[in-house]
């Protein structure tokens, strides 16, 4: 696992969208899994004017996000389906066709989770997954207990996350109890996962995925078992990390060998 602190927001926010960014120009059909909520605006912000301004392209590109509530149409101001057209897909040339989230109004659920899963895998799978993390450890949806083999299915919310959500719908009763989440398992076959974290409210919930035991109590915890994860962060989520010191030498050093071998 890569641990990156960066000194603030901002700063890692544009490690992980540079990221981002070089996997799309060394791979132009790049397939990308993609997250929402408050942490990854900037990041996309970020991809936004690399399109714009450098002519990033997204045309050949496929995106697979994470989770989608349960019960709200593509065209609720709350859907994750709103959420991705205003953050991102609306401003770079990303074809609508090859951009697909989980259906949280299917008729049949179980059978749209499963064609979900078929569909990743019809595109050959995840380059690279973004995450964020919840303050209780969860990735996606993935709330804890939740099997650390799980695939594609409909998930109970906890109390925790229902809290943390209602910012974004006014109050607590409005947000849904159900959502459609890839399952750990799902995330785990990407083959690259980039967690961006930020702020200490985060800090715990790092601590716990990057230096605690592998536990489905934090599902997070689980990418210590990935061969290729890359965790950004600012110095703010990195504030209850025990080996902080080591893991900017590590990265410094990388850095360096990158840079001696350009």
């Amino acid at each position: 696992m890569r641990v990156i602190i960066e000194a603030d927001a901002a700063a890692a926010a544009a490690t992980a969208a540079d990221f981002i960014a070089a996997l799309v120009r060394r791979k132009p059909d790049a397939v990308l899994g993609l997250a929402t909520g408050g942490t990854p605006v900037s990041c996309y912000q970020l991809l936004i004017e690399m399109h714009r301004q450098e002519g990033l392209d997204f045309g050949q590109v496929r995106t697979f996000n994470l989770d989608e509530y349960v019960g709200l149409p593509a065209t609720h101001p709350q859907s994750y389906h709103r959420f991705m057209q205003e953050q991102l897909f609306d401003h770079v040339n990303l074809q609508p066709e090859r951009c697909q989230l989980p259906d949280g109004v299917a008729d049949d659920l179980p059978a749209a989770c499963a064609a979900y899963e078929a569909a990743i895998r019809e595109a050959g799978g995840i380059d690279l997954q973004l995450l964020g993390i919840g303050t209780d450890g969860h990735i996606a949806f993935n709330e804890p207990g939740s099997s650390l083999a799980g695939r594609t299915r409909v998930k109970h919310l906890t109390a925790e996350t229902i809290r943390d959500n209602a910012r974004f719908f006014g109050d607590e009763a409005s947000v849904p109890r159900l959502a459609v989440t890839m399952g750990v398992g799902t995330i785990l076959e990407a083959r690259c996962c980039l967690l961006l974290a930020t702020g200490a409210h985060k800090a715990e919930a790092v601590r716990a995925a990057v230096e605690g035991p592998v536990s489905a109590s934090i599902t997070a915890s689980a990418l210590q078992l990935h061969p290729d994860v890359v965790m950004v962060l600012d110095e703010a989520a990195a504030g209850e990390l025990q080996r902080s010191e080591y893991y900017k030498m590590a990265e410094a050093a990388e850095r360096t060998r990158s840079a001696a071998a350009e």
